[in-house]
């Protein structure tokens, strides 16, 4: 019996992620136990590859293509036989969704309260607000969320981006064929619904296909969590529910397709590597790859479907599928929680094995006592009064959980602000370093709350581009009227740079015009960029263009970056770096390099100077060793032997002690997050900027 023109019976197991059971049915056998086998495979990949890998499995993209086919599909039988019911639809498939997800986010929260500081909190109610309302992925792509960095700095929420992708494309398609559903009503031409939405799916999902293609290579950042890239999809899934009944095979093709669509599932996340390419054609392998097992047992009684087919349809299996939603709800904060106790980057084979065997007791806790109460109608297995109560007790946990989450994001955001001018007599900063002025007794500021919003100033004036923007901002800073230009160029860390040198400029009447872009230093490499482990094109497409213009404008003095962190400790010159500073040269410009500050690491994992503050740690110990954040020996001195129009300075010793570099100096934090200088202790490193660049500019 066709699976897409019937009504499919109620299944043993709810649905996992990302798709709703289908309906109930009248006709038995029809339902594909095999597809609930397939989510366990997929979910089972997904929980590996995070724990232990740290790629991208595909199993998500197979859960959107199964999610559209069993979505689709079910639209589809309801529309046979009259109104969709949008409300209807969206409150059974809300009822089956959310409780679970109520109960991990509440769970999240409490542990948060508990394990980490409360300068995290915000940004987990932030993510919580999103993931309850299905914008999550919106969320995690304005910040460009690296999905492979499990360790204690990522959100434990931050997979539930996967959840928003699906609960849009649900609405969408819900939305969708109930409008061509009425318009084949009011047309007299009902049998025409399937052809019409076909037909709309098709160009929707080939139009998705072609902007996720484009976005590999102009925005990956933001195209991995973008809808708009995602849709096609669940819309093959869709597709697939309207065509497989009409695909019959033989018998050996079928074999034929079942072995290599499980064989390239399992494979696809060493074969790809996905968060670099997916969604883009790459994707084409899980999504290709689920849809011959759909169209491998389409159609066929379970002792006439191919042998994977058959094996995936097993108990074992069948009971995996069950709970796979909460199993890929729970594990991904089982894990990040795991990393942040015990301060590791990988969980290792003994910590995975933990953490995988919480998840499933956990996972079909969630799925007995929750799920099943609230999906199942009520009757002699299941009284009314447990159903009841288990409504009751998710609904309040939902009402304390969005209370709690507004009043962190109300709180938050009544308390970060910018920090105005310090007296330096009680805030001196870098001059308790280089002066040896006197440090008073007095509190820090900017405070572990004030600190996120003590940033430089182009990041608050919208002066630097973000990471998918192309285009040349440019705007002026210190003396606009002055005739000398001095060009600050690269990225953030030359951007953070610019509360000192605005000091300046006031002060000697120069010019500062800022080329700034996220996550960018100026290059001149053929290959692509990266940024946070992805291709970052826009920044070669960026550079380029900077470049022109600089040999244009011809300012004075070009102001940027000279050296980064090491992988392995210390701090060095890319050879991309150089290669930058001769193009420069080759244009007759004179350029400054300033030796980068510190990135706050610690065995490798970042932090943030204010999470650390706030779990009690003091100065020091929230801090690095110098010997561990920068070389002996400024290393682009070496690196601008032979280039005279180069002139490095380094500012370091204002910033760090001789032993140890301090995330407080002289009353000032010194960071505001892992390794950007507040804007508050960047003024205070102007007098000693003074002293470094008066004998290269010359300007007073």
């Amino acid at each position: 019996m066709s699976l897409s023109s019937t009504e499919q019976p109620t299944p043993r197991t709810p649905d996992s992620d990302p798709q709703v059971a289908p309906a109930p049915s009248r006709v038995p056998g029809a339902y594909r136990h095999d597809l609930d086998g397939l989510r366990g495979i997929a979910i089972a990949l997904v929980v590996a590859f995070h724990i232990w890998f740290g790629r991208v499995s595909g199993g998500v993209d197979v859960f959107l293509v199964l999610s559209g086919f069993f979505f689709g599909g079910m639209l589809l039988r309801r529309a046979d036989h009259g109104p969709v019911g949008v409300p209807a639809t969206i409150r059974r498939t809300l009822r089956r969704l959310l409780p679970a997800m109520v109960v991990v986010l509440a769970a999240v929260v409490v542990t948060t309260v508990i394990l980490l500081p409360h300068t995290r909190w915000s940004d987990i109610a932030g993510q919580t607000l999103a993931s309850l309302f299905y914008y999550q992925n919106w969320y995690l792509a304005l910040s460009w969320s690296d999905y492979l960095a499990a360790d204690p700095s990522v959100s434990p929420l931050q997979h539930l981006w996967s959840m928003s992708v699906q609960g849009q494309c649900y609405l969408g398609m819900l939305l969708l064929i109930a409008l061509l559903a009425w318009c084949c009503r009011r047309a007299a031409h009902p049998e025409r619904l399937r052809l019409a939405t076909a037909v709309l799916f098709t160009g929707i999902a080939a139009a998705s296909f072609w902007y996720a293609a484009q976005g590999v290579s102009t925005q990956q950042g933001w195209n991995y969590y973008d809808t708009l890239a995602r849709a096609w999809e669940p819309l093959a899934g869709a597709l697939l529910a309207i065509a497989a009944p009409l695909v019959k095979l033989p018998k050996p093709v079928r074999e034929i397709f079942a072995w290599a669509g499980i064989a390239a599932i399992v494979a696809c996340g060493w074969l790809v590597n996905g968060v670099m390419v997916f969604p883009g054609p790459a994707a084409l392998l899980p999504v290709a790859a689920t849809a011959a097992l759909i169209l491998a047992g389409a159609g066929q009684d379970t002792a006439d479907q191919p042998v994977v087919n058959r094996l995936l349809a097993t108990a074992p299996m069948v009971g995996l599928g069950g709970f796979a939603y909460a199993l890929y709800l729970w594990h991904w904060p089982m894990l990040i929680f795991y990393l942040g106790e015990r301060h590791e980057r990988e969980a290792g084979a003994l910590g995975g094995l933990i953490i995988i065997a919480i998840s499933f007791v956990v996972a079909y806790g969630i799925h007995r006592f929750v799920e099943e109460p609230l999906r199942l109608r009520s009757g002699p297995i299941l009284p009314s009064r447990t159903r009841m109560l288990t409504g009751v007790a998710v609904s309040t946990v939902g009402v304390l959980l969005l209370g709690s989450t507004l009043a962190w994001q109300w709180s938050n955001s009544a308390k970060a602000h910018a920090v105005g001018e310090l007296d330096p007599a009680k805030y001196p900063g870098a001059a308790a370093l280089t002066d040896h002025a006197l440090v008073p007794r007095a509190p820090m500021r900017p405070t572990t709350e004030e600190a996120p919003a003590d940033i430089a100033y182009p990041t608050r004036d919208g002066c630097i581009a973000d990471f998918d923007n192309r285009t040349v901002i440019t705007c002026n800073y210190g003396d606009a009227n002055a005739h000398r230009t001095l060009a600050v160029v690269g990225n953030s860390h030359a951007e953070h740079w610019i509360p000192a040198l605005q000091i300046l400029g006031e002060k000697y009447r120069f010019r500062i015009v800022v080329y700034l872009k996220m996550g960018c230093p100026l290059t001149v490499a053929d290959e692509d960029p990266m940024y946070k482990g992805q291709h970052n094109p826009d920044c070669r497409d960026w550079s380029h263009d900077v470049l022109e213009r600089l040999g244009t404008e011809r300012p004075d003095f070009v102001f940027t970056t000279g050296t980064r962190p090491a992988d392995n400790g210390g701090d060095e010159v890319p050879d991309d770096y150089r290669d930058v500073w001769s193009a420069l040269s080759d244009r007759g410009l004179q350029l400054i390099t300033i030796r980068d500050t510190p990135w706050l690491r610690r065995n490798g994992i970042r932090y943030r100077a204010i999470d650390c503050l706030a779990s009690g740690g003091n100065r020091v110990e929230c801090g690095m060793k110098r010997t561990d954040a920068l070389n002996p020996v400024n290393p682009a001195i070496a690196a601008a032997a032979g280039l005279p129009n180069v002139h490095n300075i380094d500012l370091n010793n204002a910033v760090c002690e001789p032993a140890v570099c301090a995330v407080v100096e002289g009353n000032i934090l010194v960071y505001h997050d892992e390794h950007h200088l507040t804007a508050s202790y960047s003024r205070s490193l102007a007098p000693e900027l003074d002293r470094q660049l008066q004998p290269i500019l010359g300007w007073w």
